[in-house]
């Protein structure tokens, strides 16, 4: 099943690239702009078919993002139909639909999984009072540890764990803390643990890690739990059908407000790295490398988070889903070159003082953009690589 929940995580994310380049697609040629490819990742070329609209659509190799080509791009193009010739607002508008389809459609998500169970991630996550009710609260099996009492009674990835405690008389187990105290408590004697795995229910004795063993393993490469397992909280909230918008909207706009406290820290890690290579301060650099590549994550972290997502079920892959979408948003509405927000703060300043930019201005800017971007996504995909793998 979570092999079947990534695919299709795989193809949602995928279909968030899809529904932002095609804000861009439609809204172009509803007012008047033509449209001259539309492109699915970035080249080089796999697969091209014009279509029936004139349009190019194309598969490409490098899994960065998306593109629409527009004719004359360049703002100082005057051609009919060309981008350029196009008025202040319709290219305003143009730029922004790629940000407001991806937003809608992580409210949209959201508000969906309000009415079928809502993850609890955030640990202050915005809730409206009143309007929910907990529908599950399991604690799942993430990982098992090689040569552990986990996997000597046979608990896998997925696996289910409802009861531990003493033999005959074992305990409701239904958060992470309630396992960590029952674990703690038993150290080092047989205890029951009744699980569920592949839809059948389990009950099993074993013996737990001792407490020397385990503190005594913490000094080394390869600590040890007390059953040798890691964990995750699987706790739904499903929302009355009036309280299902309200949460969408609340939790969106809390999304948006911890994304923009997390690109503050990567800046500012960011900060730290270039002091330290100035000043060849080793301890200033490794914290700032340390601090930025926590707030960020690559093509590998993402396909990562995906796979981690697709073991807690298909509503954590549509909550990854959603917020993916909602941070596609943001970024693409920041002043970055190369995206979207780039070309359009760009071009409002340049109108601001009454001229368009130049072709080779614009080329100029947007290529070391991109540049930048493509080094970034680089760098940052090397450090998922040391990170996740």
């Amino acid at each position: 099943m979570a092999v079947l929940i990534l695919i299709i995580g795989i193809v949602l994310f995928i279909g968030l690239i899809i529904v932002h380049e095609l804000g861009h697609f439609i809204v172009a040629r509803k007012n008047g702009v033509e449209a001259e490819e539309f492109g699915i990742f970035f080249p080089p070329s796999l697969y091209k078919r014009r279509m029936k609209n004139g349009a190019i659509f194309s598969l490409n190799l490098l899994p960065l993002g998306g593109f629409v080509k527009l004719k004359g791009e360049h703002d100082s193009d005057m051609e009919k139909g060309s981008y350029g010739a196009a008025n202040l607002w319709v290219k305003t508008k143009i730029m922004a639909a790629g940000v407001f389809m991806n937003l809608i459609t992580g409210v949209i998500l959201l508000m969906i999984l309000a009415w079928i169970g809502l993850p609890q991630i955030i640990p202050t996550q915005f809730s409206v009072a009143g309007g929910s009710r907990v529908t599950k609260q399991e604690v799942l099996v993430t990982s098992v540890e090689p040569n552990s009492p986990a996997s000597t009674i046979g608990l896998k990835t997925e696996s289910k764990i409802l009861e531990l405690g003493s033999p005959g008389h074992p305990k409701n187990v239904t958060s992470i803390p309630d396992l960590q105290k029952l674990t703690k408590e038993y150290a080092g004697k047989r205890v029951e643990v009744v699980y569920v795995s592949n839809g059948n229910q389990y009950q099993k004795t074993v013996k737990l890690q001792s407490q020397s063993v385990v503190a005594a393993s913490l000094k080394t490469n390869n600590p040890k739990g007390y059953l040798g397992i890691s964990l995750a909280a699987l706790i739904l909230h499903s929302y009355k059908w009036w309280a299902g918008p309200v949460e969408a909207v609340g939790l969106t706009w809390q999304v948006i407000k911890l994304s923009f406290i997390g690109l503050g820290h990567a800046i500012q890690g960011l900060g730290q790295i270039i002091a330290g290579l100035v000043t060849g301060n080793t301890v200033a650099r490794q914290h700032g490398q340390a601090v930025a590549s926590k707030q960020v994550a690559g093509p590998v972290g993402i396909f990562i988070i995906l796979k981690d997502g697709s073991i807690l079920g298909y509503q954590y892959m549509l909550f990854i889903i959603a917020i993916v979408s909602l941070t596609l948003a943001i970024m693409n509405i920041l002043p970055i070159p190369a995206l979207d927000g780039g070309r359009l703060w760009m071009t409002l300043i340049s109108r601001a003082f009454g001229r368009p930019l130049s072709a080779h201005l614009e080329e100029v800017v947007n290529g070391i953009g991109m540049l930048i971007l493509l080094t970034l996504i680089v760098l940052i995909t090397i450090v998922d690589v040391h990170r996740f793998l």
